[in-house]
């Protein structure tokens, strides 16, 4: 069963992350930055998006991982703070629409209907893999997505330290990584809302 999940996990976990870099995106288009077009990134295709060594920590351990960021001017936007808050919350906030569309599939058709096995598995996977994305995402440390919202929400005389944080965020997420304390901080938040969706 351990292969089968791994075999089921790989499209998922692609589309997942592909959604997710598509969405900040399409967030900049919209917002009139048109960087992500002009780099090819404004696709579902995952070859625009993968990065090699996010999604293989993915596939290791299926709550967290990384694609290839998508490049975006906030020069381009009317108010660059609230644009980049708004670019950041894109991604996560499609993971999360994602979890609940693949949930509500799970509960009113996979189960009332009895559909085969593995698309209750795919499904589950779907919505645990999409849950861990956003939650990690979320959290507001450079360079992930909670720290562009954070300085979006923050007052303008917090920017220079959120910009000396960001040196040593990557170091910081790594320490939270290999310590397992990451897994503590998103455990109980995943657990709770995986609960509540199946």
């Amino acid at each position: 069963m351990e292969t089968a999940q791994f075999v089921l996990l790989i499209p998922i976990l692609l589309f997942s992350l592909s959604l997710h870099e598509y969405s900040h995106g399409k967030m900049a288009d919209l917002l009139g930055d048109p960087t992500p077009e002009m780099s090819g990134r404004l696709t579902l295709n995952p070859l625009a998006h993968l990065d090699l060594m996010g999604a293989l920590v993915l596939l290791i351990t299926r709550r967290f991982g990384w694609a290839k960021p998508v490049q975006v001017n906030p020069r381009y936007f009317s108010n660059p703070r609230r644009g980049m808050m708004y670019v950041g919350l894109a991604g996560p906030a499609a993971n999360i629409f994602l979890a609940v569309i693949l949930s509500l599939f799970f509960k009113f058709f996979a189960i009332p209907f009895g559909l085969p096995r593995v698309v209750g598995v795919f499904l589950q996977i779907g919505i645990a893999l999409n849950l861990g994305l956003a939650i990690f995402n979320l959290l507001p440390l450079p360079p992930l997505d909670g720290s562009k919202i954070l300085r979006g929400l923050l007052p303008r005389k917090y920017d220079s330290t959120l910009r000396q944080l960001e040196g040593y965020g990557p170091f910081i997420l790594l320490f939270l990584v290999f310590t397992g304390l990451l897994h503590n901080i998103i455990g109980p938040i995943w657990s709770f809302f995986y609960s509540i969706l199946l």
